[in-house]
């Protein structure tokens, strides 16, 4: 009779929950419920089915095993023993009141499974050997293996090793060919035996490791007593590190810290934190507690000093003024308690002279200058520092800051503050809260040095392109002052006074060599570069001076003179000229409009464009294009809405919009565009479009338009102003009630551009629109 014709028998099922019996195994287990307490007392013939139970599923196969009698366990339940004795192949089920019955088509393993069976026998023995080798019990294992000959018993104690996984075990069980079954059980043996070498591999190293500190500690020590029998002086040991922490001169606190991990020093020198905590130490005994800078304070000296850094900045320097007048008259009349008590926050675009403004600013106070770079940093230990449990720990960049200036009372700039970001690290501009803040930063806690600091006598100077992105705490304990650009006349002053004269330097030219005329700068200004800052100016400088410097290397020095540089001969290093006024051509046509906005470069000019197609079945419908933002498009709805319930007052035919699909574009569509300010030119370029009357090719505007036709201040005015004077506009319509910000526009642009304040729309049109001509009176004529 083959396998496959054996009669199927009736056995009770005992299920094992996460557990599997494979045959050939002996095992006591309790019998802890009712359903296996039920498959004990009908065993047939002293026969029962053992059956896994993964997950609430009963698997495919069994083990049938005898029951060999019942035990009572050392804590006095119930128990049975068992013997598996072959593989089952589960049936369907056959329940009954007494217990889950099924019916199992029994698979013993043959008794001459082949020569395969008896080759992957003789590899299995051998790698259970050299597992049994490695784990240090080869010759019990080797004496256990000895008593089994059969290939398929033996890959079945494969279910002895708790190492391999249930899911294994499981297929171990349910693989009836003995070849296979053996394969299966060799790959498990393999990867036991790899787990195996690599847990000895490690711990071989870890004694190895103390065994090396352990010789490193002796030879240290007898180091230390062949220098002191040479009279060579001591070890770098606790005496000397005791010295630098008396001679420090932290405060109470922060000494008793530092002779506490000293003390930790002291019990462990050649101990496992031993290298954590000399660095520690190194950090605590390297900070300038002690140190100050004595300040300059004679305000006649410092504006001396700011005026021969930086042209211009009138305002900034006046601040830095009344900070040294402050603090000279309270420390004259004893009130001075050493804080700051200011932060001050330059805010402007690339190229003012920001970061440098950080370094004069140090210079007129007479005390030391750090900067630090926050743009980019995401990661709030870059501020408080790390904790000393991670290794490579470090403190944050105000400490190290500290450390580099040798003071306690330096300068310190925060450069780039509006790009700090924020992650799943931390919120670096949170933790800024406390050291901006001049009430509490007497007690800032780095997280690595875990002692207060006080930063109450630091004057922190931060910078900015917009005060936008600063989050409104950080930016509430700021004082923000605007550096809004530079005009032409500055620039001319600025390039004479520092930029020239810097290029030539860096240059190898000699001063008297080459000269650049003023109509050369002037050109180079407005036609090479359109900026608020310099940067690009003395870039462009940069490369002029550079073609004037192979001309003196190749031909040597004139001796007619210097090499004089007009505006003639830009072309020959610049190429042709990069902008040119363009409000001019681009306004020609009804229904371009020049808008100003402001960007994180400054302020800037813009066109928006407006044309008209009939509706094709979907009526009335706006398109907006340009990248624009929410706000920017909520002004483009607002417009289109008020020239159209508007048309009458405005001259318009109340059809030349009706049934059209308007089209709102605001070129460079490459970049970003929000804002309201642009409400009045989008109003303006739509009136042009529906009139046929051009806007004045000399006039840009800025300002929020309403529905009810008023027009609402808007920001940065100043900047708006510039960029107008720059792009070569003569007049600008601006909102009434930002009449008071003209204040802060310099004269000599008052001078040369027009400002018209208004209250409403009617208003922008009638200064901004061409005459009205016969051609073209309306769109839809």
């Amino acid at each position: 009779m083959t396998q496959d014709d054996r009669p199927t028998t009736i056995l009770p099922v005992l299920p094992l929950d996460d557990a599997v019996v494979l045959p050939g195994t002996s095992v006591t287990f309790p019998v802890a419920t009712e359903e296996q307490a039920q498959a004990l007392d009908g065993a047939v013939d002293g026969r029962i089915v053992l059956v896994p139970r993964v997950e609430g599923r009963f698997a495919s196969f069994g083990a049938v095993a005898n029951v060999m009698g019942e035990v009572t366990l050392p804590d006095g339940t119930r128990g049975v023993a068992v013997e598996a004795v072959h593989r089952a192949e589960l049936g369907p089920a056959a329940g009954t009141d007494a217990g889950l019955r099924v019916s199992v088509h029994e698979r013993p393993d043959p008794d001459d499974p082949g020569p395969e069976a008896a080759r992957l026998a003789r590899e299995y023995r051998a790698v259970v050997e050299e597992v049994a080798d490695v784990r240090g019990d080869r010759a019990r294992v080797a004496h256990f293996m000895s008593t089994i000959a059969h290939p398929g018993r033996l890959a079945d104690t494969a279910g002895y090793a708790p190492e391999i996984p249930l899911a294994t075990k499981l297929e171990l069980l349910e693989t009836v060919d003995v070849d296979e079954r053996l394969r299966l059980a060799i790959a498990a043996q393999r990867e036991r035996l790899a787990d195996a070498s690599l847990r000895r591999r490690i711990r071989e190293d870890v004694a190895e490791g103390l065994d090396q500190t352990q010789r490193e500690m002796l030879l240290r020590r007898q180091l230390a007593a062949i220098r002191k029998e040479l009279g060579e002086g001591e070890d770098e040991g606790d005496d000397d590190w005791a010295t630098r922490i008396a001679e420090s001169g932290m405060p109470e606190a922060a000494r008793v810290e530092a002779e506490r991990e000293l003390g930790r020093l002291q019990r462990q020198p050649e101990g496992p934190e031993a290298g954590m905590i000399r660095t520690y130490l190194e950090w605590m005994v390297s900070l300038p507690w002690d140190k100050r800078s004595e300040e300059h304070l004679d305000v006649a000296d410092a504006r001396e000093v700011l005026d021969a850094d930086h042209a211009g900045l009138d305002e900034v320097k006046e601040r830095i003024l009344e900070y040294l007048a402050v603090r000279r008259l309270r420390r004259e009349r004893g009130m001075d308690d050493g804080r700051s008590g200011v932060i001050l926050t330059l805010v402007g675009p690339p190229g003012t002279g920001k970061t440098s403004l950080g370094r004069s600013v140090a210079r007129a106070l007479g005390r030391e200058f750090a900067r630090i770079s926050l743009g980019g940093i995401r990661d709030e230990a870059e501020i408080r520092g790390h904790r000393r449990t991670y290794v490579g720990a470090l403190p944050g960049r105000l400490v190290r800051a500290l450390r580099e200036a040798g003071t306690m009372n330096p300068v310190i700039m925060l450069d780039e503050v509006d790009k700090v970001g924020a992650d799943w690290r931390g919120d670096p501009s949170s933790a800024l809260l406390e050291v901006l803040d001049p009430a509490q930063n007497d007690t800032f806690r780095d997280h690595y040095l875990d002692v207060e600091l006080d930063l109450s006598q630091v004057l922190f100077i931060a910078t900015g392109n917009v005060p936008d992105t600063i989050p409104g705490p950080l930016l509430d304990r700021m004082e923000v002052i605007a550096l809004d650009g530079y005009t032409e006349d500055e620039k001319l002053a600025i390039a004479r006074g520092y930029l020239i004269p810097r290029q030539t330097q860096q240059n190898g030219l000699h001063e008297g060599e080459v000269e650049l005329t003023d109509d050369a700068v002037r050109s180079v200004i407005a036609e090479y570069t359109r900026e608020a800052g310099v940067r690009n100016l003395e870039r462009e400088l940069g490369k002029v001076l550079r073609k004037a410097a192979r001309r003196v290397a190749e031909e040597g020095p004139s001796a007619d003179g210097p090499v004089s540089i007009g505006a003639d001969d830009l072309s020959e290093a610049l190429g042709r000229p990069k902008f040119h006024h363009e409000a001019a051509e681009r306004t020609a046509t009804p229904g371009v409009a020049t808008g100003l906005a402001v960007t994180g470069t400054g302020g800037d000019v813009l066109f928006v464009e407006a044309s008209a197609t009939e509706a094709e079945g979907h009526g009335e419908r706006l398109v907006l294009t340009g990248q624009l933002g929410d706000v920017m498009r909520e002004s483009a709805r607002i417009a289109l809405s008020y020239t159209r319930s508007h048309a009458s007052d405005i001259g318009i035919d109340p059809a030349a919009l009706a049934n059209r699909e308007v089209h709102l574009h605001v070129p460079a569509g490459a970049v970003p565009k929000d804002g309201p300010s642009a409400g009045v030119t989008m109003v303006t370029a739509l009136s042009s479009l529906a009139t046929g009357r051009p806007v004045r090719p000399n006039v840009g505007m800025t300002g929020e338009v309403t529905l009810q036709g008023r027009v609402l201040p808007i920001g940065g005015l100043k900047q708006k102003v510039l960029a107008a004077h720059r792009a070569g506009l003569t007049e600008v319509v601006i909102p009434e009630r930002n009449r008071r910000d003209l204040d802060d526009v310099p004269e000599q642009v008052l001078e040369q551009v027009a400002i018209h304040p208004v209250l409403t729309v009617q208003e922008v049109l009638d200064i901004a629109l061409e005459p009205s001509r016969d051609r073209g009176e309306a769109l839809a004529a």
